[in-house]
């Protein structure tokens, strides 16, 4: 199993991740090693495609313009890219004095793509090609109560939404696994995932490999909706961003001009394992259940959920008020330690709670005055409850575009 998180970018405007540039083959043109005319070519293609995908449908003699490479090597990169089914024709383009061009572009149905979104409440699945098109998707409500059956519901949803789009697993190249906790590469597991009893034991992310059938990575959940909402989201543009996830559990993501910040064993952005005095931890003070805990110790009656305390709280029910607003205050303390630290200049406040934003927003940003003089701008998720989803998605075409580029490739050599 293929585990390690790779930086991506993916299906999105203009703003996204930045990726890895080239694939093995690609990259090993440019190490020290003898001079072949088979690493060129392999170099000439992977300039060509990334520059038909970044820029656009494009002719023989712009990609010659833009590369500097000849006519006749452009031709025949573009004839090669074509015979393995990274590149088609896109049309034509008619000039006022000239020759009609043949434009071209990268294939999308070259190969696809799952990105998975593991929650304590839902799984979110969804299919795409290489340009990011969704063409499958599954949102099914998480009811496995071991670890083996939330793998075999992922696994399930996975297949179901491949089967939407009328294919095969075979014709999957790779699948981006979100999930609360942090991948260990060596372990080969999940730690630090409470919310998900089980999740942390070896062997289940083999299992669910097996039953998709193709490679897999895993990816912290708030990480990959930082990417998400980096690509598509708020978070485009900014040099130093921070999403906040804030639901079942809370954690953190962190994008600094446009690459994701991991930390030196993955674990960058778990802040809530920080010690909150006489309140535990950040998490048991700031996540949802502490918005229920202190809803009913004010008095709220009945079985309660974050979201009907804000929904109260929308109405004017003083109780909820109190309770979001004491929330506010947890979510501040939370910012205050995050800004003296990382200095962003945005922070999106996103996962579950996300939805209060309306409620939170304000009072946030008013008591994180009271603690710091450090002051990012503060802005609701524009990804909902799909930034995790988005950012699997986007790593997982990245990831797949250098491995679909390897493997066809190689059956031309």
């Amino acid at each position: 199993m293929s585990s390690r998180p790779v930086p991506t970018d993916g299906p999105g405007p203009a703003q996204q991740p930045r990726t890895a540039q080239q694939p093995q083959k690609a990259q090993q043109a440019q190490t020290a090693q003898p001079w072949s005319r088979q690493r060129l070519r392999s170099n000439n293609e992977w300039l060509l495609l990334e520059l038909l995908r970044t820029g656009g449908p494009s002719s023989r003699a712009q990609l010659a313009r833009d590369t500097g490479l000849s006519k006749p090597t452009v031709s025949s990169a573009l004839a090669n890219l074509e015979q393995a089914g990274l590149a088609r024709e896109a049309g034509l383009l008619a000039p006022e004095r000239g020759r009609v061009a043949v434009l071209y572009e990268p294939d999308p149905a070259a190969g696809y793509v799952l990105g998975i979104d593991v929650g304590r409440a839902r799984l979110r699945v969804a299919l795409t090609d290489l340009a990011g098109r969704i063409v499958g998707r599954q949102d099914v409500p998480n009811r496995g109560r071991t670890a083996n059956a939330v793998a075999d519901a992922v696994v399930e949803a996975a297949r179901a939404a491949t089967a939407e789009a009328g294919l095969l697993p075979a014709d999957v190249v790779h699948a981006a696994i979100g999930s609360p906790g942090v991948w260990d590469e060596r372990e080969q597991r999940v730690q630090l995932a409470p919310n998900l009893p089980g999740w942390g034991r070896r062997g289940l992310f083999e299992r669910i490999e097996a039953g998709l059938e193709t490679r897999i990575s895993v990816h912290n959940d708030a990480n990959l909706a930082a990417l998400g909402e980096y690509a598509r989201g708020a978070g485009a543009g900014s040099r130093l961003f921070v999403y906040l996830l804030v639901g079942t559990g809370l954690g953190m993501g962190v994008v600094a001009d446009g690459e994701l910040q991991r930390g030196a064993h993955g674990a960058a952005g778990e802040i809530g394992l920080l010690p909150h005095p006489g309140r535990g931890t950040l998490e048991e003070s700031a996540a949802a259940e502490s918005v229920v805990r202190t809803a009913r110790e004010l008095g709220m009656p009945g079985p309660l959920t974050a979201k009907e305390v804000f929904a109260a709280a929308r109405t004017g029910d003083a109780r909820a008020g109190e309770a979001v607003r004491r929330e506010a205050e947890q979510l501040a303390y939370a910012l205050a330690v995050v800004s003296a630290v990382l200095d962003p200049d945005l922070v999106v406040l996103g996962g579950g709670l996300g939805h209060g934003a309306d409620l939170l927003l304000e009072p946030v940003e008013k008591a994180l005055h009271r603690l710091t003089p450090l002051r990012p701008r503060l802005a609701a998720s524009l990804l909902g409850d799909e930034a995790v989803l988005q950012g699997a998605l986007a790593t997982a075409v990245g990831i797949a575009r250098a491995e679909v580029f390897e493997r066809r490739t190689a059956a031309l050599d």
